[in-house]
């Protein structure tokens, strides 16, 4: 077990490492993922938005982090019923655990969702000849019911990005010797009881 971490400001900078380490070792198309470097357990997070008064959850790819901006990217198809969520309430969180590290962060963010301009568009030059493009062809929506497992492709995407910017990190740590939680962000960091 790695020596715990004692300041804060090690604590945010670790988090932030963390989350752009696990982007950097996703497993690229065309080969599969190291056996000696498993897909780091923050590949995938819950992003809980609501829905008219109810919350809704949903697990999420991340996909880009620039730590400096506390920005987090996300890809997903611009019909889904989480772009109209955002759209009328761009506040969410966002949930990360990893058994591994024993961290979990509950991330309040500000959420943005972008159906084009260059930032789509470029990162859609780039999926659209993958097999990760498919996502956002479908003539049906998601969640609309099919006849059969694959729905017809469109030519068109439906490619949308939607933009996290952190707003706390809500950061446990799950440890033998005691648990510990932080509260990280704009208006500083501190700690809280666990």
């Amino acid at each position: 077990m790695s020596p715990r971490l004692q300041e804060l400001d090690e604590i945010e900078t670790s988090i932030w490492s963390e989350l752009e380490r696990c982007v950097a070792s996703r497993p690229r198309a065309g080969r599969e993922s190291d056996a000696d470097e498993p897909p780091h357990e923050w590949r995938v997070a819950v992003l809980a938005t609501v829905d008219d008064g109810q919350a809704d959850a949903r697990s999420l790819v991340l996909r880009e982090v620039d730590a400096a901006e506390r920005r987090l990217i996300f890809y997903t198809d611009a019909r889904s019923p989480k772009v109209r969520q955002i759209e009328q309430s761009p506040q969410g969180t966002l949930i990360f655990y990893s058994r591994e590290l024993a961290w979990q962060l509950r991330m309040q963010v500000r959420l943005h969702v972008q159906t084009a301009g260059l930032a789509v568009s470029s990162r859609w030059a780039k999926l659209q000849t993958s097999a990760g493009a498919r996502d956002y062809q479908s003539f049906a929506a998601p969640g609309r019911p099919l006849d059969a497992p694959l729905s017809e492709l469109g030519v068109r995407g439906h490619f949308a990005i939607i933009e996290a910017m952190a707003e706390t990190v809500d950061w446990v740590e799950l440890h033998p010797d005691g648990h510990r939680r932080a509260v990280l962000g704009s208006q500083g960091a501190r700690w809280v009881q666990p």
